[in-house]
């Protein structure tokens, strides 16, 4: 059976070395509607019950309390609860990118995105850093970190065993994180 595209937001986090293979699944989730339809998340779920079990609604549209009740607009409407298909098992194939480096830790200067990725570019581009020409930059999102990616096989590995670098941006140096990149696929997805 073909299962819905799903996007997904997915965070990692190594506490020690028992739980490298835990990953935290963080769905987000894009219900489809019919027409004349609405999803209405509650924050507490009695609500939403209680909502449930009156079944029928009357909403009362209008604005105001002074119209004539022939001015009134009220519609009719009906609950129901929706089933949210959950993940029960994800199987995932992640591959390092060994031209590519994520950059993290990045001060903020409170200058543009595009010249924070010109200030990282030249750096991260001079061999006496460790670095070499750059392929492409890119901001992942709005997570803070950046994507550097070399045109030369083996840069990124070198930076990486590193871990740290001190970096010059703005008027100081800045001690940022350097982390492998990695893609995923998923290749299994299985949902209750």
């Amino acid at each position: 059976s073909s299962l819905p595209e799903k996007k997904m937001v997915f965070k990692g986090l190594v506490a020690n070395k028992e739980d490298v293979n835990k990953l935290i699944l963080t769905p987000l989730i894009h219900y489809p509607l019919p027409g004349g339809s609405a999803l209405i998340t509650f924050e507490k779920a009695e609500v939403a019950q209680r909502i449930i079990e009156m079944k029928e609604h009357t909403v009362e549209l209008s604005c105001g309390d002074e119209l004539e009740e022939f001015d009134r607009c009220r519609v009719r409407m009906q609950a129901a609860p929706v089933e949210i298909p959950l993940p029960s098992a994800l199987e995932i194939r992640l591959t390092q990118d060994n031209r590519s480096i994520i950059v993290s830790g990045l001060p903020s200067l409170g200058i543009p995105e595009e010249a924070l990725l010109d200030k990282l570019e030249l750096f991260f581009s001079k061999t006496k850093n460790g670095g070499s020409e750059i392929e492409s930059r890119k901001f992942l999102g709005d997570s803070g970190q950046v994507v550097l990616t070399f045109t030369r096989d083996g840069v990124a590995e070198l930076l990486i065993q590193r871990g740290h670098m001190e970096v010059l941006l703005g008027k100081g140096k800045h001690k940022v994180k350097i982390s492998p990149y990695m893609s995923g696929d998923i290749t299994d997805l299985q949902v209750r």
